[in-house]
């Protein structure tokens, strides 16, 4: 059984000039103990499926149509009291600035401790004892001591251990990690992705890891999630995804990834920029950046289709699709 279910979600954004469709109809899944990255340029979509699960979504943005469903229960439609005792007890967050997820003016020891009271019954003196060892757990030095240091006495790799543990204080199964590492030198990227990997690994939480560096998501993830213009390109497992791309999207962004073992002079790119929310090319919304689009693609759009052991939203991969026409790539 999965322990988060997003079944096609909208979100959408009222204004003026009308209403703007952010996501568009996104589905996806994620097992116990497994890590889904999110992957995508600026803009595709990432950190607002996360805020739409965590339920942190700034008005007027709404969940238009879709379910999020957490073992089993829906939580896009819970009351804001009831999904503020979800959100922490269940899902715990990892945001990118851990200075905007740290109170400057508490040490982390306080904000550690109000937190695990918040959502366990435990005493004070357990919830203090609880909270260095997860400090501990999350590699922070003399954790004894420091559990009474303010935020600005940490570095930045330090505050983000804080916030990882303060993600884990009340044992959530699941954690949203938005861009968690990309603050960070490579070498605080390198300790920080392990960390994860351990934390899911012996407390059996699930985590959507939301980046834009396919380095972190091949290191971390077991499936991962292409994004492009708020709906879902590709999806499958992290090996096959990187190595045999099925997206035309997907294997451009791996194409622009620096080789060491290729002796070529420029990186390939991809042509153009993701379309506006408001001016979303009709049938598929890569088409005006596809070196392999042909008529069907500017016409209908295309769900997620088998594509070997990945899906792909792409119609290369329709069975009942005719040959490409002449001079169009297969």
């Amino acid at each position: 059984m999965s322990l988060l279910e997003v079944k096609n979600l909208v979100v959408e954004f009222p204004g003026r000039r009308g209403t703007l469709r952010a996501l568009d109809d996104i589905s996806f899944s994620i097992a116990p103990g497994e890590v889904l990255g999110v992957v995508g340029e600026s803009g595709a979509g990432k950190s607002l499926t996360g805020a739409s699960i965590i339920g942190l979504l700034e008005p007027p943005g709404r969940v238009a149509s879709g379910q999020i469903l957490l073992e089993g229960q829906r939580i896009d439609n819970l009351p804001a009291e009831q999904m503020r005792h979800i959100r922490g007890r269940k899902i715990g967050a990892i945001f990118q600035d851990p200075l905007t997820s740290l109170n400057p003016l508490y040490t982390i020891g306080r904000q550690l401790v109000e937190t695990i009271q918040t959502h366990l019954p435990v005493d004070a003196a357990e919830a203090r004892r609880r909270a260095i060892s997860l400090l501990e757990d999350t590699g922070i030095p003399a954790a004894a001591e420091r559990i009474d240091h303010f935020p600005h006495q940490f570095s930045g790799g330090m505050r983000q251990r804080v916030v990882i543990a303060l993600a884990l204080a009340a044992e959530p199964k699941l954690i949203v990690a938005d861009e968690p590492t990309t603050a960070l030198d490579v070498s605080i990227q390198a300790q920080i992705i392990q960390l994860l990997k351990r934390i899911c690994r012996e407390h059996g939480a699930a985590v959507m890891l939301i980046t834009h560096d396919m380095g972190v998501i091949a290191e971390t993830c077991d499936r991962v999630a292409v994004m492009y213009a708020g709906r879902i390109a590709e999806i499958g497992p992290v090996h096959e995804v990187i190595n045999t791309p099925a997206h035309p999207y997907t294997m451009g962004l791996m194409a622009s990834i620096p080789d060491m073992d290729s002796d070529r002079e420029r990186l390939n790119q991809i042509d153009g920029a993701m379309p506006r929310l408001n001016a979303i090319p009709p049938g598929c919304p890569y088409n005006p950046r596809c070196p392999r689009v042909f008529d069907r693609c500017t016409r209908e759009r295309p769900d997620l289709l088998p594509a070997g052991v990945t899906r792909a939203a792409c119609w290369l991969h329709d069975v009942r699709q005719p040959a490409a026409p002449a001079g169009v790539p297969a």
